[in-house]
Order: C-alpha cells, then sequence, then structure tokens
C-alpha cells in the first residue's frame, strides 16, 4: 500500500504560561490549532491563519527568520519542529500521514471566539499551564511535550 503524505502546519499559541488546544470531535484528542497547508501557502502562513480560523486570536511568531538572503533566496521562518504523524492505520498498514512543522506563537488575549466555517466551538477550548499538560493524562503525550516547550520558547521570547 502506498503511503499517502500532506504538509501541515501547527502552532502552540502561548498567553500567560499556558497554551490553548481544543478537544477534536473525530479525532478524539487535544490539539493546537493547525492544518493543512495550501499550494499557494507559506508553512507558518498556514499556522497563523490556522490560528485565526480556529481561535479567533491575533498570534505573533515566536520563530525567528534568520538565515542568509539574495535576489533569489530568502529565510522564512523556521518551525520549532517537524513531526510525522501517522493518520490513517489499518490493518498495521499506513495509509496518510502528515509532514507537520510546527511553530510557536503569542497572543495578548485569551478570549476564544473562532472564525473560521466547521470550527470548534469557543468553549470547546481551553489554555493549559506546563505543570497541567504534564499531568493531564487526557492529553497525548507529545502535544504534552510541544505544548511546554511552546510556552518555554515563548517565555524566553520575552
Amino acid at each position: 500500500m502506498e503511503t499517502t503524505r500532506h504538509f501541515t502546519a501547527t502552532i502552540y499559541v502561548v498567553n500567560a504560561g499556558a497554551t490553548v488546544l481544543h478537544r477534536h470531535p473525530r479525532l478524539d484528542m487535544w490539539l493546537p490549532p493547525g492544518g493543512h497547508v495550501d499550494r499557494d501557502e507559506l508553512p507558518h502562513r498556514t499556522a497563523l491563519r490556522e490560528a485565526v480560523e480556529e481561535t479567533g486570536l491575533e498570534v505573533d511568531l515566536v520563530q525567528d527568520t534568520n538565515g542568509p538572503t539574495s535576489e533569489t533566496a530568502r529565510a522564512i521562518p523556521r518551525p520549532a519542529r517537524v513531526m510525522l504523524e501517522d493518520i490513517n492505520v489499518h490493518e498495521g498498514a499506513v495509509g496518510h500521514q502528515h509532514i507537520d512543522l510546527i511553530y510557536h506563537g503569542t497572543t495578548a488575549d485569551r478570549a476564544v471566539s473562532p472564525l473560521g466555517r466547521d470550527e470548534a466551538p469557543a468553549d470547546a477550548w481551553e489554555w493549559f499551564t506546563a505543570e497541567q499538560l504534564e499531568n493531564e493524562t487526557r492529553i497525548d503525550p507529545d502535544v504534552a511535550v510541544l505544548g511546554t516547550e511552546a510556552i518555554e520558547a515563548a517565555a524566553a521570547s520575552g
């Protein structure tokens, strides 16, 4: 079986030492904002777009854009992590994977108000501190680690 792979971008949004997650109804998992990278879109722009659509929050990236530039090349914000995620697994075979570029962001507000169609309602979102992520059994270990990294990166960025 051939495995289909899609590029996605995810952003852990941080405010006052906590990151916001929602319970994804179809996947039955706690997840941050994120989604598929459109054909005409850069991954960091996908992360920012998804944050606005899913939470209504205006987010600033924590990632740097340092790198060489020329007339034909320039650096874009570097993801904090790149994850390979199994999406559809049947009888031990992986049919679909996401190559997920993970970003960190900060916001000045915690008032979640989704703007996109078919988004989880505002009351489906919760803010979690690093301690809560570590101790919350409802949250998958990878989400807890990535959320904690985002909280630490936001604190370090001032």
